[in-house]
């Protein structure tokens, strides 16, 4: 387990909260939900969320952002540690990660979904791992879907924020394509403003050049936690 520590206002707030999926099946982990925000709920959660989105890594402050809390909040970490099982038993290649009351899924070059150069057309084995994913996320309707796309540092700014724009819009419209419905789904891109590993070497670029999905809680799974847990 990782431990992240992230200071707001005066106010510095350890959080045990990243935890990989070879942890999941630890029979606490229903309650890794229920420990963000526990007595504070959306509010500190959002705060948490904007403080991490400006930085490095606007997967986990998404994540961050739709906390609940609380007994709701281990409700929703308990479907989600499900879900994450199941993406990382049908996907071996994706890296997988539970955060609080969400899933982040990496995939780059290594994972199962990767681009021809300069190019942003799913097809072959992203194909294979995208319509793999849809089936998971179509067995878990009441979740919400951030798709990110992310680049190395080769090329210029702009063009590596158009290509990661291209590349995240045509993951999302694959997985539109083919079943998960439109109004679960945002699309973001950073270019190469987020780099994960070395920018200097081949392996580490390969690592940059990715896709991040983010999967938190809907509206109405929020309102089901709350009314079975009150």
């Amino acid at each position: 387990m990782k431990n992240i520590a992230i200071k707001v206002s005066s106010i510095v707030m350890v959080l045990a909260l990243t935890v990989s999926c070879s942890a999941v099946k630890n029979a606490n982990n229903k309650q890794k939900g229920a420990v963000i925000g526990a007595g504070s709920g959306a509010a500190i959660g959002g705060i948490i969320g904007n403080n991490v989105g400006k930085g490095n890594n606007t997967a986990l402050g998404a994540i961050l952002g739709a906390v609940v809390g609380g007994a709701a909040g281990g409700y929703i970490g308990n479907r989600m540690d499900k879900q994450a099982e199941r993406i990382e038993e049908e996907i071996p290649g994706a890296e997988v990660t539970r955060v609080g009351e969400g899933i982040n899924v990496v995939f780059n070059e290594d994972a199962g979904v990767y681009f021809d150069t300069n190019k942003s057309v799913v097809k072959g084995t992203s194909a294979t791992t995208l319509d793999k994913l849809t089936g998971i996320l179509n067995e878990y309707p009441d979740t919400n879907i951030l798709i990110e796309g992310h680049t190395d540092s080769a090329g210029a700014d702009e063009y590596n924020m158009t290509l990661s724009k291209q590349r995240a819009q045509s993951v999302s419209q694959y997985l539109s394509d083919n079943g998960i419905m439109p109004y679960r789904l945002t699309t973001k891109w950073y270019g190469e403003a987020q780099p994960k590993a070395d920018n200097t070497t081949n392996e580490g670029k390969a690592k940059n050049r990715r896709v991040e999905v983010v999967i938190v809680a809907n509206d109405q799974l929020k309102e089901e936690a709350k009314t079975k847990t009150e």
